[in-house]
């Protein structure tokens, strides 16, 4: 049958499986705007404030229910506007399309009005880009894209469709996902049995294991095949940042945040391990600091889908390429139970001997704020952050024991993630509270998010660790710069009780613990959004912490 090109990028959309999509529209996507009104039977719109916020909606959408998010945006300012949210899906790993429109073909490449080359600008955020100048490669492309979003190690893939592209005809046959081929994907089901046999005698020689898993275990879904691995080789179980909820944090054998705020038992346990097995993660800076230090008497067993992250950071002893969940399953067929007995009890040693501690006691603070939100959630909730210092301190207190229940931008550092990822991750799993995190600072990036939280009436309680102050360059500052405190005083508005209000969402002040276990308790006992602005000490710091350049057992931890 014959369809504009618009209508083919709807009809491939439903054939994905798709059924939200977050946007902006705009001239150059009028076309395509035109075809969504028809099918809003079929596919969701969700119309954001902002661009970008469509952007980390459609990532965060992702990274709770697994599947490709969406989003799109016109040309020129509406393109660029994506270009954080794609940075921040490339950095972390996460599936995402994202559809730009263009200026006409005859336009392209003179200066014409919203004319931008976003191909060129995300060539090196995207996993793979794409301008289609012709209507008939239309539909393969679109297919390309998404199955090159998904596999191996998911990325973002950016479809530009110039608008005359949107408005042509051309023949259109349908086709389901699995008879969709392309030879752009690699196959990375296949593990070498020969690296499964060299991992098993490291494993076997090992009287000190210690395993560090990053986001590539919620990524490929492993979380059942580590349960049983840490458990059969008795070794602690340390998460990076991106890793927060594939291993329970109340199991005896996690040792939680390892890093520059990690706790004190992870990173005391890498630094004297004699076989470190890392899975799923990279070996960032935030985790490792000094690489000459780091894990000084340890033999290193990689395990990742992505052969460039090996021996990049960190050299190996010995590496598997492949899915950490086919891996782990290869892997628990052939090691033998282990006890470990001397080794977990010196961790947990450290565990016991080194707890986090809070700078500020006599006022509201940041840790009693999330062990209550922990406490009266029953730890069911799927947290949302921005980023800065009550991001650690989310990834510290409270107990996450399922994956894709940390949502929070890694690599990247995102301030203004939080509240349009609230909203994706709400859409993605409407069944599970969603509370975000924000610092005050990050909050004023992306408030204006709450009218789309308001509009769509979204059941998200924001809660504002307000100290008037940028808190982690402020505590960088106070440590290392002799308390210069160098425009990170935000003494200003707005009042975020008054600016919840004006959406017409319920807002709050909390100064006292009992104040806040009250108001919170009130809103996740009604079904509609609320804003909770916390006041907090500005010299709320967060513990503990290494030093830049240090090693990662150097830790201040007070």
């Amino acid at each position: 049958m014959k369809l504009s090109g618009s209508q083919i990028l709807i009809e491939c959309l439903l054939e994905q499986g798709v059924d939200t999509v977050f946007g902006y529209p705009g001239g150059a996507v009028i076309q395509i705007y035109d075809e969504l009104y028809k099918s809003s039977d079929k596919i969701n719109h969700i119309l954001t404030a902002h661009e970008q916020g469509a952007a980390h909606a459609a990532d965060a959408y992702a990274r709770v229910s697994g599947k490709v998010g969406v989003c799109i945006a016109t040309s020129g300012p509406g393109a660029t506007n994506l270009v954080t949210g794609i940075a921040t899906a490339y950095m972390d790993s996460i599936p995402m399309v994202a559809i730009t429109g263009n200026v006409g073909v005859p336009l392209l490449g003179k200066d014409s009005f919203q004319e931008i080359d976003i191909i060129g600008v995300t060539r090196s955020i995207t996993k793979h880009n794409y301008i289609v100048k012709n209507v008939d490669e239309l539909a393969d492309t679109i297919r390309e894209a998404f199955l090159i979003a998904k596999s191996g190690r998911p990325g973002p893939v950016l479809i530009d469709i110039p608008k005359d592209v949107t408005i042509k005809e051309t023949e259109f046959t349908a086709l389901k996902q699995e008879d969709f081929c392309s030879n752009v994907v690699i196959n990375t089901d296949y593990v070498n049995p020969k690296d499964i046999e060299i991992a098993k005698k490291l494993i076997d020689e090992s009287k000190k294991p210690f395993i560090y898993i990053g986001g590539g275990i919620i990524i490929s879904g492993a979380e059942k095949e580590l349960l049983e691995f840490a458990e059969k080789i008795d070794a602690p179980v340390a998460n990076s940042l991106m890793g927060t909820g594939s291993f329970p944090q109340n199991h005896k054998l996690s040792t939680g945040l390892v890093g520059m705020h990690g706790n004190v038992a992870s990173n005391e346990g890498i630094m004297n391990c004699d076989l470190l097995i890392a899975i799923g993660a990279r070996f960032s800076d935030r985790v490792t600091s000094s690489i000459a230090t780091f894990a000084p008497g340890a033999k290193v067993l990689h395990i990742d889908i992505d052969p460039a992250e090996i021996d990049k950071n960190i050299l190996t002893t010995n590496n598997i390429i492949g899915d950490a969940k086919t891996v782990l399953s290869e892997l628990n067929k052939i090691i033998n139970k282990k006890g470990h007995h001397e080794w977990i009890a010196q961790v947990n040693a450290w565990r016991s001997k080194y707890t986090i501690t809070h700078s500020v006691s006599d006022t509201l603070n940041a840790k009693e704020i999330i062990e209550a939100i922990d406490k009266i959630s029953q730890g069911n909730a799927i947290i949302t952050t921005e980023v800065g210092q009550h991001q650690m301190w989310a990834a510290q207190y409270y107990c996450y024991k399922e994956p894709r229940t940390f949502i929070s931008s890694g690599g990247l550092g995102t301030m203004g993630f939080g509240t349009g990822a609230s909203i994706g991750a709400t859409i993605a799993n409407p069944n599970k509270r969603v509370v975000q995190l924000a610092g005050d600072g990050s909050f004023r990036m992306n408030c204006n998010e709450l009218s789309t939280i308001a509009y769509y009436n979204l059941p998200i309680i924001i809660v504002i660790l307000n100290n008037s102050v940028l808190g982690m360059v402020r505590q960088w500052q106070h440590l290392f710069h002799e308390q210069r405190y160098s425009q990170t005083v935000l003494d200003r508005g707005p009042d975020f009780v008054k600016l919840a209000l004006a959406y017409e969402i319920d807002g709050y002040r909390a100064t006292s613990i009992e104040e806040f276990e009250e108001i919170f308790t009130k809103a996740m006992s009604q079904n509609k959004p609320a804003v909770i602005d916390c006041i907090i000490d500005k010299d709320d710091k967060v513990f503990p912490m290494v030093a830049p350049g240090a090693p990662t057992n150097e830790l201040i931890v007070e």
